[in-house]
């Protein structure tokens, strides 16, 4: 009886790591299927930032200084979340919750910034319909908002089933999965900050 309590356990030990293999896997499958949509968006910027139909250019439109906070804002969110993980390996769930919630409240920051920036461009008439160089703006910007509030809605998720389940196996997987994809879109915000920003304003 042992034997066979022994053999079931490490058959299931056995299947929880295969099938962490195959979402570990699928979900990096994902990430690269998003690298290209990036890719394509960072093209289209890179061929129609200068057409900017009589309109204003990048130098009159970026502040710099405002994207540089939203990039620290965004590297300290990332930070955060290593931080959690390291605890959710050490099984601490109030630490895990404490240092993804910093996660989660600097992330919202980002993204209210992100917001209030394009609230003012469409303000003062610079929406995406006002040039090829702004639809690509707003289409390559807007895709990054787009998945951080869709990583915020899942942090959340994740935070409440943590904060009522316990740290188990499936909840650091997806914990797991989700600080990898945190990580992404900070290094996708840094290729951003250093091509459309900084670039621009050069």
């Amino acid at each position: 009886m042992a034997l066979v309590d022994e053999l079931t356990k490490e058959q299931l030990m056995h299947l929880e790591e295969h099938s962490f293999d195959k979402n570990y896997f699928g979900f990096w499958v994902y990430l690269m299927t998003d690298l290209v949509i990036f890719g394509v968006l960072f093209a289209t910027y890179a061929v129609l930032h200068g057409n900017s139909f009589g309109g204003p250019t990048t130098r009159q439109l970026y502040n710099l200084p405002f994207a540089l906070a939203e990039t620290l804002i965004l590297l300290a969110s990332s930070f955060t979340s290593g931080v959690g993980m390291l605890m959710a390996h050490k099984k601490k769930k109030n630490q895990v919750l404490i240092w993804f919630g910093f996660t989660f409240i600097l992330g919202a920051s980002f993204l209210g910034l992100e917001l209030s920036e394009f609230g003012k461009l469409i303000e003062e008439g610079n929406s995406f319909t006002r040039s090829a160089f702004l639809s690509s703006f707003f289409a390559l910007v807007g895709t990054h908002g787009t998945h951080i509030a869709s990583g915020l809605l899942w942090m959340l998720i994740v935070m409440i089933s943590v904060g009522f389940k316990g740290l188990t196996t499936g909840l650091i997987r997806k914990l797991t999965l989700l600080s990898l994809f945190w990580h992404f879109l900070d290094i996708v915000w840094i290729f951003i900050f250093t091509v459309v920003y900084l670039m621009g304003v050069l």
